[in-house]
This record gives C-alpha cells, sequence and structure tokens, in this order.
C-alpha cells in the first residue's frame, strides 16, 4: 500500500498500514489515536503531557477537557496506553531471576508507571530467586498503601516462596523511602524471620526508572 500524501504531507494513517509507523512522531501518532488529521491535537497533548511520565498520568478528564477530545477520542487513547503497559510486562518470559533491584524495576515499573494510588506487590522467589508469582497485597492512596504482613505472607506461604521482595510506587515519582516505608519494611523482615521467609529487598519506584532499594541503603 502507497502512503497518500496530502500537501506536502503524508497521511499518518497510511504510514501506519503500511509498516512506516516508526517515521512517525509522537504528536502525529497521538492525533491519529484520537482521529485529528491535521496532527496539531497531539501536539497540544504532547505539551501538556509531556512523555513519558505526563502522559502515562494522563486521566479522561484531563483529555476531554481539551477542545476537540471528545470520550470516544479519549478511550482510544488510554486503551493505548494500557496495552502498552501490558505489553511491556509480558516481554518477560519464563521464570525471571530477581537478583538486583533494577531486576524488580524491569519486571515492575511498566505496570506501575502513569498510576495516582500506591500499589504494594510482593515478588515471591524460589530457592534460585526466580519469580514464582507477583502478589498484589494492597491498594492504597495518593501516599500512602495500608500493609498488613499476614496478607503478604499469607499468600506466600501458598505458594512455597522461600523468599520475597516486595515493592511499592510513589505516585509523586520521588523513590526517596519515608519513615513510614523503613519502618514496615523492619515489620515485614521480623515477621519473614519467623516464618522462614526472607526480605530480600524493599525496592520504591519513582518516575522514569527511578527506584532506591532500601537493602542499597542500609535501611534494613
Amino acid at each position: 500500500m502507497a502512503p497518500r500524501v496530502l500537501g506536502d504531507r503524508t497521511c499518518a494513517r497510511d504510514l501506519v498500514l503500511s509498516g512506516h509507523a516508526e517515521t512517525l512522531s509522537d504528536a502525529a501518532l497521538i492525533s491519529l489515536l484520537l482521529g485529528d488529521g491535521e496532527g496539531a491535537l497531539g501536539a497540544r497533548v504532547v505539551a501538556r503531557h509531556p512523555i513519558p511520565d505526563g502522559l502515562w498520568r494522563v486521566s479522561a478528564e484531563d483529555l476531554v477537557c481539551m477542545e476537540r477530545v471528545g470520550p470516544a477520542a479519549a478511550a482510544r487513547l488510554l486503551g493505548s496506553l494500557e496495552l502498552s503497559r501490558r505489553a511491556a510486562l509480558r516481554t518477560v518470559s519464563g521464570r525471571p531471576t530477581v537478583s538486583r533491584a533494577e531486576d524488580v524495576v524491569r519486571l515492575c515499573a511498566p505496570q506501575l508507571r502513569g498510576c495516582d494510588r500506591e500499589h504494594f506487590w510482593a515478588l515471591a522467589l524460589n530457592t534460585k530467586n526466580q519469580l514464582i508469582r507477583v502478589i498484589e497485597v494492597s491498594v492504597g492512596s495518593l501516599n500512602a498503601s495500608i500493609v498488613h504482613p499476614r496478607e503478604l505472607f499469607k499468600e506466600a506461604v501458598k505458594v512455597s516462596a522461600a523468599s520475597v521482595v516486595v515493592v511499592h510506587n510513589h505516585p509523586s515519582g520521588d523513590p526517596t523511602p519515608s519513615g513510614a516505608d523503613v519502618q514496615l519494611t523492619r515489620r515485614l523482615v521480623k515477621a519473614g524471620d519467623v516464618l522462614g521467609i526472607e526480605v530480600l529487598d524493599h525496592v520504591v519506584i519513582g518516575d522514569g526508572g527511578d527506584h532506591a532499594s532500601l537493602r542499597e541503603l542500609g535501611l534494613m
């Protein structure tokens, strides 16, 4: 399929259909999703919600308040963002090994990117530090999550985990551990000691791959 040329521009839709999507700018791709043939709307979205982290956090309300963006267009863009999150997570095949904080970020950051609430997860590992299961322990508020050690370890025991790495996001984008993060980690370490399930690390994820490891910081 030969791309059509509109004036001095090639039709974005035809470039995608002909297998040349990589030639389009971010703004042009967003305009295509929003149904804007001129391309200006995508540029406005990118200016207001810069890629990557601004766009990951965009909401339906943010979009529909913009001129010429209706609910259907907003749904298309938000749906494509969700698919990209899922695709990034599913690129990991088999049983990945978790031996560094960077491994945790690679596994979890795609799903946590853009979340406006704290999500607290535990990575249940076998004796070789291979991932058995990702356990969602809690979903909290804008700046806190309520975590009960019994909920975390109940699920870890079910899958016969030898150890766990706990991870949560900071919606503010700053991964610096709070005092509450440190206290919770120490509670989890004590509970794990009783059950024979070692807590290897607590990783806090912020924006753009920024993260903090409480183990590396000497806080656990």
